[in-house]
């Protein structure tokens, strides 16, 4: 039986990262993830790269963290992220004297935030509001949550750490004084229920960590504020627009990739709720109206989806929304906190502060295991943005760049041999077969879903419809699974219709027919779908 110095729960971005931190600081790490990486909150949120202005006049310690975080992201991080700057725009129902003290609140906490004119702001954003009476420039951005945590984790294995996902921690193993040390999983894979043992324990699970420290006999409470978005067929705007105003619901506008999404809203649901988010006619209603506000454009763009996911804030008080409660990092150590030793706990903070929380957690470990090295995460560039930017030229096809785009400098072990290997699976996305074998092979993809998060297959504007059933083929020929393989179609194709159902009209209801018409009506699914999970995740396929 292996002992590790280090068990990590919770494979989301925090998890990754202190999987990474910990393992380049020369400790053996295990990290445990009940479904696929980025199952929670961290694939489930707009993918903004915070300047940290949205928080500076009222979380002004938040805001300082996420521009330092800011800047280090784009020097180590660079193929997971899209320089695309940001205005905060005033329009003529907000107050523009609140734009002094926004502004004058991001250069206390160390943002460049500066007043440009409304014409110049139309200039430079020609998708944003004609109406706006006050603009300003702040150095915000776009991040790919998926890609950022993927890459945090294979970074981590690259330096030895160990990573399971589909295992779900059930319990706490503590020896006769009290100590942590170690875990019960249950396999999802194979039905069995392992033990791991290690000096130190780390809660990384977001808010679902508080039902994990209830497992260990102690108590964080957290406040479950559950988020909806939205996302739009095309992307409409090239820089994040902003509104100009306290936070509030439907806010921001963010360009991604090939699209853009509006959020978020803000209200706490129970804690029971969080593993099946659903998103009411009443939330894309506003949504989509405080969208039109920020561009209107939109109000002619098709929504593609509209999904959740429920923000780890700690704290728990008369405010409904939550808003009002911090962003900050917390970092418990429950023995001088709790009587438990060998536990620790890091939870709160933001996809952008990830690599911050993920150091002051790695610091707490070291300490107790002795370790002196110092952390590098803020130096080292993660692995993808390791090598030099992709020469290109007029013969460069679009899935290169697409997929250099989404892995950086490992482009170099997708394979691209032969004309079938550079053949397209997804024509939305511009995903090859090529990626969709590093995908399986390199990044660990078990189905269709872990496939989507790690190449972006099946996101574009048919949602699967096309390119699902290819993928599922290579899945199949990998892994010498067909008929498991037809169920996991079954259920991908269920899992994107869970996100189009709340926006189901016009172009969405063709489109969902059609899909019907090919799936039900000619390939006979409802056959393969008699046993097949409906949930979010349905783990694999098999054991390979």
């Amino acid at each position: 039986m292996k002992q590790y110095d280090v068990i990590i729960i919770g494979g989301g971005i925090t998890g990754a990262g202190c999987a990474r931190d910990c393992a380049m600081r020369g400790l053996s790490v295990l990290l445990l993830e009940k479904a696929d990486l980025t199952n929670g909150a961290t694939g489930r949120n707009h993918g903004l790269l915070h300047s940290g202005a949205r928080y500076a006049v009222t979380d002004s310690e938040a805001a300082a963290e996420c521009i330092r975080e800011n800047r280090t992201l784009r020097k180590v991080a660079a193929h997971c992220v899209e320089e695309t700057e940001g205005l905060f725009i005033t329009l003529p129902e907000d107050d523009l004297a609140y734009q002094a003290k926004f502004i004058e609140s991001c250069q206390k906490a160390g943002i460049d935030a500066r007043a440009i004119d409304p014409k110049e702001a139309i200039r430079m954003e020609p998708a944003v509001n004609p109406d706006l009476i006050g603009a300003v420039m702040v150095p915000d951005g776009a991040v790919d949550p998926f890609r950022l945590t993927i890459y945090n984790a294979y970074d981590a294995r690259l330096h030895g750490a160990e990573i399971l996902t589909y295992h779900e921690v059930t319990d706490f193993l503590k020896d006769d004084s009290g100590r942590v040390v170690g875990v019960r999983a249950h396999n999802h894979i194979d039905g069995s229920d392992p033990e791991f043992h290690a000096s130190i324990t780390l809660i990384a699970g977001g808010i679902w960590g508080t039902v994990l420290a209830r497992k260990a006999g102690v108590n964080v409470g957290m406040f479950p504020a559950k988020g909806a978005l939205l996302i739009f067929g095309h992307r409409v705007n090239n820089m994040v627009i902003n509104r100009c105003r306290k936070p509030a619901d439907a806010d921001i506008l963010v360009p991604g990739d090939t699209i853009c999404l509006i959020g978020t809203t803000s209200t706490r649901i129970p804690i029971e709720e969080c593993d099946d988010i659903r998103i009411t006619p009443e939330e894309v209603d506003l949504l989509w109206r405080e969208g039109v506000k920020l561009a209107p454009s939109l109000a002619e763009t098709r929504i593609l989806r509209a999904y959740g996911g429920v923000r780890p804030l700690v704290a728990a008080d008369n405010d409904p929304t939550g808003r009002s409660i911090s962003r900050g990092i917390v970092c418990l150590d429950h023995e001088v906190r709790d009587g438990v030793p060998g536990l620790v706990t890091i939870t709160g903070g933001k996809l952008m502060t990830y690599r911050l929380m993920a150091e002051i957690a790695t610091d707490m470990i070291c300490k107790k295991l002795g370790n002196t090295q110092s952390c590098e995460t803020a130096t080292t560039p993660l692995t993808g943005s390791d090598g030099p930017a992709l020469k290109t030229d007029a013969h460069t096809r679009g899935s290169v760049k697409a997929a250099w785009g989404r892995h950086g400098s490992h482009i170099q072990d997708i394979p691209t041999e032969t004309t079938y290997e550079t053949s397209l699976v997804c024509e939305c996305e511009e995903v090859s077969v090529g990626e969709v074998k590093f995908g399986i092979e390199q990044l660990k993809a078990r189905n269709l879903v872990n496939l989507r998060r790690r190449t972006r297959l099946g996101m574009g504007t048919c949602q699967g419809e096309v390119c699902a059933c290819r993928a599922a083929g290579l899945i199949a020929k990998a892994n010498n699974c067909a008929e498991s393989a037809k169920k996991d179609l079954a259920s991908f194709l269920q899992e994107r219709w869970k996100g189009m159902f709340p926006v189901t009209w016009g172009t969405t209801v063709r489109e969902a027919q059609y899909t019907s018409m090919i799936y039900q009506g000619l390939c006979g699914i409802d056959q393969w779908a008699a046993d097949a999970s409906t949930t979010r995740e349905n783990p694999v396929l098999s054991k390979k």
